[in-house]
């Protein structure tokens, strides 16, 4: 629930949020259970059928609306325990929205809806507020929160020190013989014992599964002489990690990478070298996938690197800034973000190279730390 972070930073999120809603012309913001809400409070609340919302409007004081039930844990929250959040509860019997529209200063005007408000909760809204506009509360959230506070950036640090130690772990244990499925339970395994609190993902793609970047772990064996794709993360203190590494399993001369391997593994690692020296402030995200793209196209496989550079890293393992192509936003010390190339020839075999990277003001910081190189282990 949001360890790490200090009280005083929710009353700041909760200040900067209310002032983005009023600059904006909106109303006010609606949030519910998400990524959202343990941003503004601490509150990773439950996401079932009972409608939780945080009320933030231009003018007045945020109130967070909770069943009877769950009141007790909303208020412990880091976000809500002062008396800067009113708190209202409503029982079984009551009419959630009904309440909610009671406390909003206005019943007109644009209202700002968390993005992953369940549609029952959006239409239980809309009938209680005819009158109400609506709209997506990222517009004003995402900028705030695609720039991570130094106590985000530790816990971001933290969590990626500990995939990285789960990553060495796999890496130098039994591999051979063993299906993907069992890999991938390991790796879960791993990332709890090495500091996380869940384990989120295990991508491992064996010969030519690795060619498939949203790979499911299968019952196909892993054999000698092919490679093996590692791409894990998990949840830490409600932060995430992301890092993928491709490894060969073989033991001899004779079951080595192929040329074509290692031609593809060495482009995609200077790739990945140049865009992560290529971050500083105020260079475009697009342009930091271009570096790695340049490289990869200059060597013959522009076409086999199908993904973007990467995305935004926090409370979602998935979230803005994309660095993609064509976005021309400009980076800010804060941003934090993967960087994760990748070449893939289907059928045969791919290769990804991942790490977390945050822009400092003096350029980039790689939060990943385990070794780049290929790597050829016996996997026994």
């Amino acid at each position: 629930m949001g360890a790490g972070i200090s009280p005083e930073r929710y009353v700041q999120r909760l200040d900067r949020a209310r002032a983005a809603v009023a600059a904006s012309g909106a109303a006010g913001l609606l949030i519910g259970v998400g990524p959202e809400l343990e941003w503004l409070t601490g509150y990773d609340a439950v996401g079932a059928e009972r409608l939780n919302l945080l009320l933030i409007p231009a003018a007045g004081q945020p109130c967070y609306v909770s069943p009877r039930l769950e009141a007790s844990a909303a208020s412990a929250a880091p976000g809500l325990r002062g008396p800067g959040v009113a708190m209202a509860t409503w029982e079984e019997t009551d009419d959630p929205y009904r309440l909610a529209a009671s406390l909003l200063p206005a019943v007109g005007g644009r209202l700002l809806l968390s993005d992953g408000l369940r549609a029952a909760f959006v239409l239980g809204l809309q009938e209680v507020l005819p009158a109400a506009e609506w709209g997506l509360a990222s517009a004003v959230l995402a900028p705030l929160r695609r720039v991570k506070d130094p106590e985000e950036i530790a816990l971001l640090r933290a969590a990626a020190e500990a995939a990285d130690r789960a990553m060495e772990r796999i890496i130098s244990g039994p591999l051979v013989g063993r299906t993907e499925a069992a890999v991938a339970r390991d790796v879960r395994e791993a990332l709890v014992d090495e500091g996380h609190d869940t384990a989120e993902f295990a991508i491992v793609a064996a010969g030519p599964n690795s060619a498939s970047p949203h790979h499911e772990p299968s019952d196909r064996l892993i054999g000698v002489g092919e490679p093996l794709l590692l791409d894990i993360g998990g949840r830490r203190a409600g932060y995430h990690s992301d890092t993928t590494r491709t490894i060969w399993i073989g033991d001899t001369a004779r079951n080595g990478p192929d040329a074509e391997f290692e031609t593809i593994y060495r482009l995609t690692a200077e790739g990945q070298a140049a865009a992560r020296a290529a971050v500083r402030p105020g260079v475009s995200f697009g342009s930091l996938d271009a570096a790695a793209r340049d490289v990869i196209r200059a060597g013959g496989y522009g076409d086999a690197f199908i993904h973007r550079l990467g995305h935004g890293i926090g409370l979602e393992v998935h979230e803005e800034p994309y660095a993609v192509s064509g976005n021309a936003e400009l980076t800010v010390p804060g941003n934090t973000f993967s960087c994760e190339p990748g070449i893939y020839l289907e059928g045969r075999y791919g290769v990804r190279i991942e790490d977390v990277v945050c822009c400092t003001s003096s350029g980039g910081e790689t939060l990943n730390r385990s070794p780049r190189q290929l790597r050829v282990v016996a996997g026994r």
